[in-house]
């Protein structure tokens, strides 16, 4: 939305004063007010003109620092009303005086605060732009890498087969024997066999003599 250029009001009054109202005088005291140092200060027209004019500038500053505020076209405007200020000044006898001279400054005031405030947020908004193209860039290495997901487990419902038996462990002794092969093999003693002659009721050999 275009913003309205808030120091268009005092200069449009001025105009209308000076082209509708001929009559009336910017330098006669509208107010008069007593002081409490005693002193009286007499408010003119043109007093109350440059304070809504000073009023008016504070609101455009105020509303040219807010982010996404002013754009060109309203800079455009606050320029154009400069420029017919200042013509006004200079072509137009009944515009030259202190009063419109300093409107026409107001407004020249409102143009140069508006451009410079842009600027000033263009130099603040590069870094910050800077630093989000590189986290950006940092970002990018990160999401292109695959991820792989586990494969799902699946659950059989046949029972497991049997564990195997554990193979038996093998005693001392068959680990002596097999690390001391030469080890003699205990002998069986042999019964002593009696001679046929010597049992009872054997026959006696032909050539053992008779009794």
């Amino acid at each position: 939305m275009i913003g309205f250029p808030l120091l268009l009001i005092p200069l449009a009054v001025y105009n209308i004063i000076v082209f509708l109202m001929p009559g009336v005088s910017f330098a006669d005291p509208l107010i008069k007010l007593t002081l409490m140092s005693g002193a009286e200060w007499q408010v003119t027209l043109s007093d109350i003109l440059l304070a809504v004019g000073m009023l008016l500038l504070l609101l455009e500053v105020i509303k040219g620092a807010r982010p996404g505020a002013k754009y060109l076209t309203d800079h455009l405007l606050s320029l154009i009303v400069f420029g017919a200020a200042a013509a006004e000044f200079l072509l137009w006898p009944k515009f030259g005086n202190s009063t419109y001279c300093l409107l026409a400054l107001l407004a020249l005031v409102d143009f140069l605060s508006g451009v410079a405030l842009r600027a000033r947020r263009r130099v603040a908004m590069a870094p910050a732009a800077a630093v989000a193209s590189k986290r950006a860039r940092q970002a990018e290495p990160l999401a292109a890498e695959p991820q792989f997901e586990p494969a799902p487990v699946r659950v059989s419902a046949e029972p497991a087969p049997p564990a195997a038996a554990p193979s038996p462990v093998p005693s001392a002794a068959s680990v002596v024997e097999s690390v001391l092969p030469g080890h003699p093999e205990p002998k069986l003693a042999q019964a002593a066999v009696p001679s046929p002659e010597l049992q009872p009721g054997g026959n006696p050999s032909p050539d053992t003599p008779q009794r």
